[in-house]
């Protein structure tokens, strides 16, 4: 399989390439549309064909580069959570898979961060996809999008903290220069969620984070695929 990380520095977000290197198909995680050119460009190089761009959630500090590629890569299709309510052309259920040749990935519902949170487990459980519910040593916020910190953290114990500890993580965004971490790592390190669930409730309530300065942009956006309205265009 090939894989490649990619990242996009306004809103440090990773995306991830994933391919079947004997049919050449491929997926993309997490796309960006200010990067979606650079993307395009890099799986032509590759000889691929881009079978979907998949969400991880419904993105409010970004607008997301499915959109775009669906026109840049025609035959590419949007994916993303049923709960997000996003129109796309694949709407994804707990348990459902994404195939890219012979590989594929299995959508998990996790909850938390917004109510449409999914992760992403690659077929053979080396890596997991895990948008921002669990990120490097953090977390995404809960305070907006139907987020729950007590179902974030039923989300990643319940779910994620159950898979293999050598099981890569691979979050949507790092803002220290990490790019990887693994389940073991973050079960023994992560210093939000090593606490009890009353300890986590705690942390995530006293964070009074900033409005996302995007977000009024992006969600409008990120509802209809990362295609927006033109008269809105620039407004970023």
């Amino acid at each position: 399989m090939l894989f490649r990380q990619l990242f996009e520095k306004e809103s440090s977000t990773y995306t991830y390439l994933l391919a079947d290197t004997e049919t050449k198909e491929a997926i993309l995680i997490d796309p960006v549309i200010e990067t979606a050119e650079r993307d395009a460009k890099l799986i032509t190089e590759l000889g691929l064909t881009l079978v979907y761009g998949v969400n991880t959630h419904l993105h409010a500090d970004h607008i997301t580069g499915s959109g775009k590629l669906k026109a840049l890569l025609p035959g590419c299709k949007s994916a993303i959570s049923a709960v997000s309510g996003a129109t796309t052309d694949l709407a994804l259920n707990e348990g459902d898979k994404i195939a890219f040749g012979s590989r594929s990935i299995t959508a998990i519902a996790t909850p938390g961060h917004t109510a449409g949170c999914m992760c992403y487990v690659l077929d053979d459980n080396s890596m997991v996809f895990t948008g921002d519910t669990l990120l490097v040593r953090g977390c995404g916020r809960t305070d907006f999008q139907g987020g729950s910190a007590e179902a974030l953290y039923e989300s990643v114990h319940g779910k994620l903290f159950t898979m293999p500890e050598t099981c890569s993580v691979y979050p949507a965004h790092d803002y220290r220069g990490q790019t990887a971490s693994t389940i073991g790592e973050e079960k023994t390190h992560n210093p939000r969620l090593n606490k009890d669930k009353d300890g986590f409730v705690s942390i995530m309530a006293k964070l009074d984070l900033s409005y996302p300065k995007k977000i009024d942009v992006a969600l409008p956006a990120n509802e209809k695929c990362g295609i927006f309205d033109e008269e809105r265009d620039g407004e970023e």
